[in-house]
């Protein structure tokens, strides 16, 4: 019998042909390390260099990325496909938004120092423009696909539904960064005032996705080991909507009209406070998940980089709310929630390093074996044929 040769798309850039659009949260992690650094209430310059050169990584990561997984869409395009009809993988395209937003925001808070004020916003204006209008297409397309291809059982609610949720809202909290940039007037109005409404598309639209997500923990159970990270993913929109209400405080004065400006900082306290509260009670229900999980066998897996991105968005909320209330306590958390953060991507940067070095991480999916066919006359009759 001969076999057939392959086809000429999978001899061609095969250690792509799995690679998902998961590992765009690698990108956001790193991102998160040297973005968070920066708003340390107290940091130095060696410090602020150490933020500096992960904030390149990252950068250097996009770009490999962005390389691959063009490959991967122009050679594996069955492949490409078969992801995005996938209910478990579908929702991880909105990583991709969240990988060039959170490069462009660093580019601004950190990677100033070496590209200089214009050459960040340069930077950060594209990756923001293409972050922005890639979340918004995810969050319309991955739920409307969810709805209409997707066979979704009611046991299947998982905390990575939220990922193309919560794109908004990072574009929500980065774009106050580049309102000082624009001429004063309706285009500064315009963008601080966009970027509130995608606060509220997204606060909003997750609001009705995490019931879901919490009442499958209570009826059906813990989630598979395997998943246990991915419940760090609701700090994500928790910490990421505080940070965008201490934005939208520190950038309105002057360029909303009054009261309206002085509304936005109220906003900040009354808010940011009872959501930071609810953040650090889920932090701690999601670290019990996962120290349950690691004593039942939990090893690592990409979702480990859920523990990454989450908290750092809770870092910067907390700094935000330093700001705004002046209580040192703030400060405090700033701190402790920046050495977990430190501490979770350094689990996943040495985890991922020997996944790839043993090639696990890039390999094709394990299936199980088809369960044999009960031997019957029929069967038996079949195989001699």
């Amino acid at each position: 019998m001969v076999t057939a040769a392959p086809p000429l798309v999978l001899r061609r850039a095969p250690r792509v042909r799995h690679l998902g659009p998961h590992w765009y949260a690698a990108v956001m992690g790193t991102a998160a390390v040297g973005s968070a650094g920066a708003v340390l209430p107290r940091h130095t310059g060696l410090l602020r260099t150490g933020c500096a050169t992960v904030w390149a990584l990252s950068l250097a990561l996009l770009v490999v990325l962005l390389t691959a997984r063009a490959l991967h869409w122009t050679y594996h395009r069955d492949q490409a496909r078969a992801h995005l009809l996938d209910p478990a993988t579908a929702p991880f395209y909105g990583c991709l938004s969240m990988a060039l937003l959170a490069v462009g925001g660093g580019a601004m808070t950190v990677g100033r120092d070496w590209l200089g004020v214009p050459g960040a916003v340069a930077l950060d204006a594209v990756l923001f423009v293409a972050g922005t209008v890639v979340g918004l297409a995810a969050a319309v397309a991955v739920p409307y696909l969810m709805a209409v291809r997707h066979r979704i059982e009611p046991g299947q609610a998982s905390p990575v539904w939220l990922l193309p949720l919560v794109a908004p809202m990072v574009s929500a909290a980065l774009g106050p960064l580049l309102v000082p940039h624009l001429p004063p007037g309706q285009p500064r109005q315009t963008l601080l005032l966009a970027c509130f409404a995608l606060f509220g598309l997204s606060l909003l639209a997750t609001l009705l996705m995490l019931p879901l997500v919490f009442a499958r923990l209570i009826v059906a159970g813990p989630l598979p080991l395997a998943l246990t990270p991915t419940l760090f993913l609701v700090l994500g929109p928790l910490g990421q909507s505080t940070t965008a209400v201490g934005a939208f405080a520190d950038i309105a004065p002057g360029v909303v009209a009054a009261p309206y400006d002085r509304g936005f900082v109220v906003l900040a306290v009354l808010y940011g406070v009872p959501v930071m509260g609810f953040a650090l009670l889920w932090l701690a229900f999601a670290a019990a998940h996962v120290g349950r999980a690691r004593r039942r066998g939990m090893g690592f897996t990409m979702t480990w980089w859920g523990f990454t991105f989450p908290v750092g968005t809770c870092v910067t909320g907390a700094a935000a709310l330093a700001r705004h209330t002046g209580l040192a306590a703030y400060d405090w958390l700033t701190v402790g929630l920046y050495g977990m953060l430190v501490a979770a991507w350094a689990a996943a940067a040495v985890g991922t390093v020997r996944g790839l070095v043993s090639g696990e991480l890039l390999a094709a999916p394990r299936t199980a074996p088809a369960a044999p066919r009960p031997v019957t006359g029929r069967t038996t009759s079949d195989a001699v044929r």
